[in-house]
């Protein structure tokens, strides 16, 4: 299974840093836990179907 960042809506391309980042707006102690592997699963998550995420990622 991949990255479950992948499927999310938050998930988009940044062309500043030519990467993709996490648009969910992180608090300093969500991103310290998501850093360090302590997350669990991501409270912000927000699934689509794969045609609607291509979308918004494209945006």
């Amino acid at each position: 299974m991949g990255d479950p960042c992948e499927t999310c809506m938050y998930y988009a391309y940044d062309e500043d840093c030519d990467c993709y980042v996490c648009g969910a707006g992180l608090d300093e102690d969500d991103m310290y836990r998501f850093l360090t592997g302590h997350a669990g699963e991501c409270v912000y998550y927000r699934g689509g179907d794969e045609y609607q995420i291509v979308k918004h990622q494209g945006t």
